[in-house]
């Protein structure tokens, strides 16, 4: 309840909205029960959001604020089980309680300091949500609760494709060691594509949706390829995480922690299926490797909180000063990423929270002051810039795919439009080529409407 309260306190406060993804999963659930979807459009077709946004529904417009306090909920809780985790695998080593807290609050902060982490708190995206899922089920795992663990990773595999070899060696080892899991197993093996593929082939041409859009989406970016991807994820961290990374590294292989060294493996494993995906088209972009980069972090914290529970006549690998050394320079070195996350996040609030929420909140007062939705429709095709698409779809009524994204492309096939264009604050609402039965009414459109 204290995580579901303060997540409701963080949304209300910072008075953030969602950006371009976040509101075509709303309109997913609103048309869906409609029974009205169509996932030939962006965002590409991801089953974990459906699960929220089709029963949020029923909530109307609050579907919105039902989706913004769970994200935020979620991510807080892959913070919370960040720490956890380190201050399990430190507990394993020793009992002194500030070694493990210590872990516990490096990998905590390690979570929430990944580059761009901050950014899709606050527009609620899915990204932090899958990294909570992942995190749970090494934490079910550990606690032995084999079960709880299979199913987080089912979820998580309904978020990113690159889960899905984590879950297909986890399912493997419960068919083996767990044979009361067996049902579960084969429920999750069915339910992951049935969710990826089925739903996509009856609501869109192709079964394979999500990859064609995906691909499509990013076809004019620039190819990152195996060294862009590995780039990418080492800079996911800031120095004093690189070296508690390191750390971790050469503890666990000293030690020959096996739960550690599977962890890493497991993150190293996820990062060569991205490098994977990269080459054959795919961005390869940073946020989708937050997973490895969390865990990662965990047996860093976990490292931390070792070296900093040693002691000269247990110390073998390194001698106390050299410890000591290499755990204050960590923490002096965390002040200036932490102040520079601190800064940025301030910043990027005041944006949402402003600018941003104004041009949305504006749109929305330009489609009731031009009369709703169902005499705009009445007017021609909505269409505006690709970074409104899905949120003028949400406010409108109708499905992303309905709504134009290419003002000049649309404008140049003469067909009925109302153009909505950004001025500022506020919107210019313009029919173009207006039916000539509906010429008049259509006319008086509010040409500034803020």
């Amino acid at each position: 309840m204290a995580l579901i309260g303060a997540s409701v306190a963080f949304v209300v406060v910072t008075r953030i909205r969602p950006e371009f993804d976040t509101y075509g999963w709303l309109v997913w659930g609103r048309q869906a029960a409609h029974l009205a979807l169509n996932t030939n459009s962006a965002p590409s077709w991801k089953p974990l959001t459906f699960l929220f946004t089709l029963p949020y529904a029923l909530a109307g417009g609050g579907s919105l604020w039902l989706w913004m306090v769970t994200a935020v909920a979620a991510a807080f809780a892959g913070i919370l089980l960040a720490g956890r985790i380190a201050y399990r695998l430190t507990g394993r080593y020793t009992e002194r309680l500030y070694a493990r807290i210590a872990a516990a609050a490096f990998a905590g902060f390690g979570v929430l300091a990944l580059g761009d982490y901050w950014h899709y708190i606050l527009i609620s995206a899915s990204d932090p949500m899958v990294v909570a899922l992942f995190l749970a089920a090494i934490d079910c795992h550990l606690s032995r609760r084999s079960k709880l663990a299979w199913l987080a990773l089912v979820l998580a595999s309904l978020g990113r494709p690159e889960v899905w070899p984590a879950a297909t060696v986890y399912a493997l080892w419960g068919w083996r060691a767990v044979p009361s899991m067996r049902v579960l197993i084969v429920g999750g093996l069915v339910a992951i594509p049935a969710l990826w593929f089925g739903i996509a082939a009856l609501t869109s041409p192709s079964w394979s949706i999500a990859a064609d859009i995906a691909t499509d989406s990013t076809a004019a970016l620039p190819h990152r390829g195996a060294a862009g991807v590995l780039r990418g994820f080492w800079h996911l961290y800031d120095l004093p995480m690189k070296v508690a990374v390191v750390l971790a590294l050469v503890v666990a292989v000293a030690r020959r922690d096996r739960t550690s060294l599977l962890l890493a493996g497991a993150a190293v494993s996820w990062v060569l299926v991205e490098v994977a995906l990269a080459l054959h088209g795919w961005t390869g972009a940073a946020r989708y490797m937050f997973e490895p980069a969390a865990v990662l972090v965990v047996l860093g914290g976990a490292a931390i909180g070792q070296v900093l529970a040693l002691g000269p006549r247990r110390l073998w690998l390194l001698r106390w000063p050299a410890a000591a050394g290499i755990v204050s320079a960590v923490a002096v070195a965390l002040i200036s990423p932490t102040q520079s996350r601190v800064r940025l996040a301030g910043n990027e609030i005041g944006y949402l929270a402003h600018g941003w929420t104004q041009q949305i909140d504006s749109l929305r007062a330009a489609i009731a002051n031009d009369g709703g939705a169902k005499r705009i429709l009445a007017c021609g095709q909505p269409v505006t810039d690709v970074a409104f698409q899905s949120i003028l779809a949400w406010e409108i009524g109708k499905n992303v795919a309905d709504i134009g994204w290419d003002p000049s492309t649309w404008v140049a096939q003469g067909k009925p439009i109302v153009l909505f264009e950004l001025q500022g604050a506020g919107w210019k609402v313009q029919p173009i080529h207006a039916p000539a039965t509906s010429r008049t009414r259509c006319a008086n459109f509010k040409r500034e409407a803020v």
